[in-house]
């Protein structure tokens, strides 16, 4: 079922990402010309439970959406480096929450038909703000905390929006105990 690229050129790049137009040969024998690819840097996101068990969150402005959202700690991976190591450093860098008890809950194709990229989801618990932030350029967060009860209500009012944080959220309150399947 694999498609071979028969010629691959870049349409747009720069340094968050690039877009690529390529000229495909599928298993049939067909042409599919342009398929557009967006290459996208892999990305880390923590899902934070504090010692008193309460979930950290972000609130940020993303202009794409043209509103504040509520989402997990993240950021992407620099260059060299793993990807639990990314999502300790941005679970200090954006929140100032420390924890030694860190697991890996999984990695996923956050949209596989048109970007490259991999996003990778980590569980800390036992958390305990211990640190300063330390924002990227052009970063602006607000951490704030919520209980399970809180959460609930949060993702019944559809107050989460991204989609792909939205699983993982879900998967660590399944392995929390917060929600039984």
């Amino acid at each position: 079922m694999d498609w071979k690229i028969l010629d691959s050129n870049y349409v747009y790049q720069d340094r968050w990402f690039r877009a690529r137009a390529d000229k495909c040969l599928l298993p049939d024998g067909r042409i599919m010309e342009p398929y557009y690819v967006i290459e996208l840097p892999d990305w880390t996101n923590m899902i934070i439970i504090t010692k008193d068990e309460k979930m950290v969150l972000v609130r940020q402005y993303r202009h794409a959406k043209g509103s504040d959202t509520l989402e997990l700690p993240g950021g992407i991976l620099e260059d060299g480096e793993e990807p639990i190591e990314s999502a300790i450093r941005e679970m200090r860098e954006e929140t100032g929450y420390v924890s030694t008890e860190v697991e890996f809950l999984f990695k996923i194709s956050p949209n596989p038909a048109i970007n490259n990229n991999t996003a990778y989801f980590f569980l800390a618990t036992n958390a305990e703000k211990l640190a300063e932030t330390s924002f990227d350029p052009y970063e602006d967060l607000v951490v704030e905390t919520y209980g399970k009860a809180e959460l609930l209500k949060l993702l019944e009012q559809n107050a989460l929006q991204h989609g792909v944080q939205l699983g993982a959220i879900y998967r660590a309150m399944i392995r929390l105990g917060w929600l039984k399947v």
